[in-house]
């Protein structure tokens, strides 16, 4: 065995290791002798018999890393090893999910589902049983409860602090993701369009677009100003002059979550240095991160380092507190700056306080932020700001109050260029913070 190996498996005895006695903790907490978890299984489209894609429920996630496992089941039970119930039914149609190896394999009890359904209730023997995941509350067993929510805050709750196996499955995807992000720019370069530039990222990630954490983002011009934007255009278009790319990988079930912006040739010289603007203060918030930070109030400082541009580049000729106040930046960046990142790419907890489930809304003013917490080692978030070019989120503008105060000429000249975002993952350390997309957390094995 290699020392890498031996690293790698040593990072996720200790990982399994934690879930057992955070969860012995959480089910006493809650009254409850055992909780089963399903993993889930994928729909089928109306009146067909294909089935749409799925991904595996996040809490069975974080103790398998089986992101796509499907009619699984997982009964954690304090004073017993983890039993793992998996699907591998006797089938010649489709290639049967084989059994869990290495370290998972020494530290749970395996055994095979022939068939969908439960399993075996006589393994069962809790006196009080917790069931989570995507099912019937009337198909329940007799006595056991369907997601309770005290339960099901305490398990989002622990999914918030990362240890070093999750950090490094992260980092392993991020690293997969920047060569995506490297393929996709050269693509742009050749002059593809951005069905081949997706495919370009998929074939550097080695992904398939069901594989994927979320759908990838391939905006070129003004489709880069829309923020989900959703389709891929066959052909390039004839002035092809900016790319945005949010796209990511995951690895043992975690996920990066990454977004590159860039000009072309053809690009207005003030889309280059609003450009070199975003990815500047980005940098400057991130530089930023450490525990006790609250996000609300780093999400607000986002809004005046872009007002600072908006001025600066005179696309904006208020004060910059002005910009601020009359909600103008909030027309140029109407998201949240960024969120929690773990099993799912906006992963759970992201607006609870505590393991109670306590709400945390995000401000009146800001609805679409998802993280709303004071910052803990061990977190892991993006940051991601941006300045876009939404002529929806601008017409009140142009006919409002503030309608001399902004340069409306440059801003038609910038319509077809969408916008821009920058977006890096981060782990929270006890003295500041790892940027995982920047290479500096390298980790052997």
């Amino acid at each position: 065995m290699s020392s890498q190996t031996a690293s790698a498996e040593t990072r996720q005895r200790a990982h399994l290791e934690r879930l057992e006695a955070a969860y012995a903790s959480i089910l006493a907490t809650q009254g409850f002798d055992a909780v089963l978890i399903y993993s889930g299984h994928a729909g089928v489209h109306f009146a067909d018999d294909q089935e749409t894609s799925f991904r595996s429920y996040g809490h069975f996630v974080h103790w398998t890393g089986a992101s796509h496992h499907q009619h699984d089941w997982l009964l954690i039970q304090p004073g017993s090893m983890p039993r793992w119930y998996y699907y591998a039914p006797a089938d010649f149609w489709h290639l049967p999910t084989p059994a869990p190896t290495g370290v998972l394999a020494q530290m749970m009890t395996l055994e095979p589902l022939r068939d969908t359904g439960w399993p075996p209730p006589r393994q069962i023997s809790a006196r009080r049983l917790a069931v989570i995941g995507d099912l019937d509350a009337s198909a329940m067993p007799l006595g056991a409860e369907l997601n309770p929510p005290g339960l099901l805050a305490a398990l989002d709750e622990l999914r918030m602090r990362k240890d070093d196996h999750e950090r490094h499955c992260l980092f392993v995807a991020n690293q997969w993701a920047l060569a995506g992000h490297e393929a996709a720019r050269a693509a742009f370069a050749d002059g593809a369009g951005e069905l081949d530039i997706q495919l370009a990222y998929l074939a550097a990630t080695r992904q398939r677009e069901f594989q994927v954490p979320y759908q990838n983002i391939i905006g070129i011009n003004h489709h880069a100003g829309t923020l989900h934007y959703q389709h891929y255009d066959l052909e390039a278009p004839e002035v092809p002059r900016s790319l945005l790319v949010d796209a990511g990988h995951a690895h043992a079930g975690y996920a990066a979550d990454i977004t590159r912006t860039w000009a072309s040739a053809h690009a207005d010289p003030l889309f280059e240095r609003l450009l070199e603007g975003v990815i500047d203060y980005q940098q400057r918030l991130i530089a930023r991160l450490a525990p006790g930070l609250s996000f609300v109030d780093l999400h607000r400082e986002m809004h005046r380092h872009l007002a600072e541009l908006l001025v600066e580049t005179r696309l904006v000729k208020l004060s910059a507190e002005a910009a601020v106040a009359c909600g103008l930046t909030r027309a140029f960046c109407p998201h949240g700056l960024g969120h929690s990142l773990g099993i799912q790419v906006h992963d759970v907890a992201g607006r609870q306080r505590d393991d109670r489930g306590t709400p945390l809304p995000p401000p009146a003013e800001d609805p679409a932020l998802r993280l709303t917490r004071t910052l803990d080692a061990g977190m892991v978030v993006t940051i991601e700001p941006g300045l876009y070019v939404i002529p929806m989120l601008l017409e009140p503008f142009r006919h409002g109050a503030q309608r001399d105060a902004v340069d409306w000429a440059a801003i038609d000249r910038l319509q077809d260029h969408g916008g821009i975002r920058i977006e890096d993952n981060v782990i929270i350390t006890t003295d500041g913070h790892d940027n995982l997309t920047q290479g500096t957390s390298v980790v052997e094995g």
